[in-house]
């Protein structure tokens, strides 16, 4: 009912877990404050970005309220 499977022959990436590796990477290195400052300051802006985005799009999302006057061409106002 079971197939035997046949060996690999790369045996040794079937059994990769079982190694470990004693070497540790460098630690990170740490960010200049300039870096800190420039992140911050790209961040801002893509956020002042979005919000003005909102600002100024959500007048144009709102339904339209009924106008209090209606438009008519200048054709029919003047009696033509």
């Amino acid at each position: 009912m079971f197939r035997r499977r046949e060996p690999v022959p790369f045996a040794f990436v079937a059994e990769a877990d079982q190694f470990r590796s004693n070497v540790t990477p460098p630690p990170r290195e740490r960010a200049t404050p300039g870096q800190l400052a420039g992140r911050t300051l790209m961040g801002l802006t893509v956020v002042a970005g979005l919000v003005g985005s909102l600002l100024f799009g959500m007048p144009a999302l709102s339904p339209e309220q009924s106008p209090s006057r209606t438009q008519q061409s200048e054709a029919t106002s003047d009696g033509r």
